[in-house]
């Protein structure tokens, strides 16, 4: 099996080094001082589960690396449509994208039986632009409950969670799933196949849709939001509509939205990636994150008038954050920084 990380931050590069321990051949694919680390020195992991280094091959250029058997895409979802350059490079024709993403996924009606099979959600895929980058056949979903940080260029640290769990948009078991499974089991990570994926991503978006644009707007931190009394309310209307919306849709995932925050508290003095991507002035994934969900609203007619408020501001910041980020030809952003956090 042949494995290329595109995007190699904090959890590609930490996804690729265990894959790698695990037997597997993986090709990072990063840039900057970042790389030229990785180049000279390989990948340090620093984790309370024991330290390591894989020296895995690494480069700027796909063309070097050439078609493999999986995508393990690190790229956040903001960058999908415009990594066409980079990804063609990596395909033949069988080979698998698995796609380690925030919030609503571009394929999320691809072959989910029921009134809304194979529309598109013009949030995360507007006009088609990412589905002609990332074809739906090839596509397996992850929802990521694992924490990680650059320490440092070449340099991970693992703070909690080793689980990335993975399905089929249509659902079921397949054999690329397994494969890919056993392949970070090897390395020492958790990769549940789930013959419903979507109730993994509810679960996660639950926590993001709600604490992520609250953090960015009041510059808090999860402990902070969850302590004061207003935003804790607010949080729980959030994840009520949101779980309203996720039934609209066909999909009941069993969680509680007191565990939910309860869990969130716990992180502690903890800053959302969209809160740590407003501080570097970076552009927001508020389109995957609560837009989608806004418009999964729209579009089953359900009221969600807390989630529709906020994301009416949190736009509104996002706009602006755009507008002062100037378009650049550099290669798309990885998530180099801190995750979030694997209970949120």
């Amino acid at each position: 099996m042949r494995v290329a990380v595109l995007g190699a931050g904090a959890i590609g590069a930490y996804v690729g080094a265990a894959l790698h321990r695990g037997g597997t051949e993986v090709h990072l694919i990063a840039r900057g001082a970042h790389l030229e680390a990785i180049r000279e020195y390989g990948v340090r992991v620093l984790s309370p589960r024991g330290d390591f280094d894989a020296r895995t091959p690494a480069t700027d250029d796909p063309a070097e690396v050439g078609p493999v058997d999986y995508v393990f895409l690190g790229l956040k979802a903001n960058s999908y449509a415009s990594a066409g350059p980079l990804l063609e490079p990596l395909l033949h024709d069988g080979t698998v994208v698995v796609a380690a993403q925030n919030g609503i996924p571009w394929w999320y009606f691809h072959g989910l039986k029921g009134p809304y099979d194979g529309r598109r959600i013009e949030s995360v895929d507007p006009d088609g632009s990412v589905t002609r980058v990332l074809a739906l056949d090839r596509a397996i979903g992850c929802v990521v409950y694992c924490s990680t940080e650059l320490e440092g260029p070449g340099v991970v640290r693992h703070l909690e969670g080793t689980r990335f769990s993975i399905g089929e948009p249509a659902g079921g078991v397949s054999e690329r799933c397994v494969a890919f499974s056993e392949a970070m089991v090897a390395g020492g990570l958790k990769c549940p196949v789930e013959e419903d994926i979507r109730k993994d991503i509810w679960i996660k978006l639950l926590g993001n849709a709600a604490f992520n644009p609250i953090s960015a707007l009041a510059r808090a931190t999860m402990v902070e939001i969850a302590k004061h009394q207003g935003t804790r309310a607010m949080i729980r209307l959030m994840m009520e509509e949101t779980l309203e919306i996720a039934a609209a849709v066909g999909c009941h995932p069993d969680i509680s939205v007191d565990k939910r925050i309860n869990g969130a508290e716990r992180v502690g003095e903890h800053k959302t990636s969209m809160l740590q991507d407003l501080e570097k002035d970076k552009p927001l994934e508020l389109d995957v994150i609560l837009a989608a969900v806004v418009e999964l609203a729209d579009l089953t007619g359900t009221p969600a008038p807390t989630l529709r408020a906020v994301h009416a501001v949190a736009d509104l910041l996002a706009t602006k954050v755009g507008m002062a980020h100037a378009p650049t030809s550099a290669p798309a952003p990885t998530r180099a920084q801190a995750s979030t956090p694997a209970s949120t």
